[in-house]
């Protein structure tokens, strides 16, 4: 059984440290956690939290109209390709349609472009590196 649902922030802490920062001394906790715009999704196999993404009411000067970043995107290595991901992007577009928000953007991995993509991301502006972690890409995805 699949279940999303919006988590407290703590929850999301664990996956941000094993799958986002492992072995890196970056911090897994986020200016913005805590705002009350902010919310969390987790993505749950029977009952276990195996994804996780977060949506910070941040904007982007690259865009134009009321925006989300999604922040923290993180599901387990042994569930990848079972279309958790997917869920929780939908999920957060959903909740994201009924706020009125235009647009959500992230800073994606290169490695996670294509997964991207495929939900509906479209790249905006140049690579970028970020320290310890490697190239991004900033992307944008309007809501509808």
């Amino acid at each position: 059984m699949i279940t999303i649902k919006t988590i407290p922030t703590e929850e999301t802490y664990n996956l941000r440290k094993e799958v986002l920062r492992k072995n890196i001394d970056l911090p897994y906790k986020f200016n913005g956690d805590l705002d009350e715009s902010t919310f969390h999704l987790g993505a749950f196999k029977e009952n276990k939290l195996v994804g996780i993404v977060s949506f910070m009411k941040l904007s982007n000067d690259n865009i134009q109209g009321t925006q989300y970043q999604l922040r923290g995107m993180a599901t387990l290595p042994e569930v990848r390709g079972e279309g958790f991901g997917n869920l929780l992007i939908k999920k957060g577009a959903e909740i994201l349609q009924q706020k009125a928000i235009e647009f959500v953007w992230c800073n994606a991995r290169e490695v996670a472009l294509g997964f991207y993509q495929r939900n509906g991301f479209e790249i905006v502006g140049q690579s970028f590196d970020i320290e310890k972690i490697g190239v991004h890409y900033r992307m944008v995805k309007e809501i509808n």
